[in-house]
């Protein structure tokens, strides 16, 4: 990480971390390419830190109803942007990528499958939420298929069928409508979205301000 650290803002570790503070939230879409590039970097920066992350996936398509957004790819001039962007931000962190076909896909049971996961095993959850995001954005696998996020994980050792019974219970869906409903009372507005010590931070663009702010702890 220390390279890709030093691409964010051309600082090194500090010399010490400081003393345990309170673990960065991470929100984020299954469906956002920026939230899977920041997905593979911000635990990095945080642990140069001595902070761990806690992630939380909220539906960010409901947050677009509060917003009156759209998906990037999907509006006029910045569609192709986006793509762009998206292939080169990917390129200068060295993480692999290739936009899915279908693009988006509803992640209702995947984040349900995380939440499922995170009541029992929050690092166990967190692996599994990297792993859908890697199989959705680097290898092209539809992660709003049961039996994809079955596989995914299966190969972690979970137990996939009682998972995917799990995510069609009422308390598991209320799981991701909670944090969907927390998400927007925070103020989160988009993916990837981080909060440091309360102070909110949006976009994987701003992981260098998010450095920022760790190491000074605020301006």
């Amino acid at each position: 990480m220390a390279d890709q650290k030093k691409k964010i803002n051309g600082k090194g570790a500090p010399a010490a971390p400081p003393a345990k503070k309170d673990p960065v939230e991470f929100w984020f879409d299954f469906s956002s390419p920026y939230a899977y590039i920041a997905s593979t970097l911000i635990d990095d920066i945080a642990d140069e830190y001595g902070r761990t992350v806690t992630w939380r996936p909220f539906l960010l398509g409901v947050v677009f109803k509060e917003t009156g957004n759209a998906s990037l790819i999907s509006q006029p001039l910045k569609g192709a942007y986006s793509r762009h962007d998206l292939e080169r931000t990917a390129r200068f962190f060295e993480v692999p990528f290739k936009l899915p076909d279908p693009f988006p896909v509803a992640t209702q049971a995947t984040a349900r499958a995380f939440y499922w996961l995170d009541r029992q095993d929050p690092d166990l959850a967190k692996d599994f939420a990297a792993a859908c995001l890697h199989s959705f954005f680097a290898e092209g696998h539809d992660i709003s298929q049961p039996d994809v996020i079955g596989n995914v994980a299966k190969a972690l050792g979970v137990d996939s069928e009682a998972l995917l019974e799990a995510i069609q219970t009422p308390d598991v869906k209320a799981l991701l409508k909670d944090a969907t409903d927390a998400a927007i009372a925070k103020g989160v507005c988009g993916a990837p979205f981080f909060f440091v010590d309360g102070e909110p931070f949006w976009g994987a663009d701003r992981l260098w301000m998010v450095e920022e702010w760790l190491e000074s702890g605020g301006w």
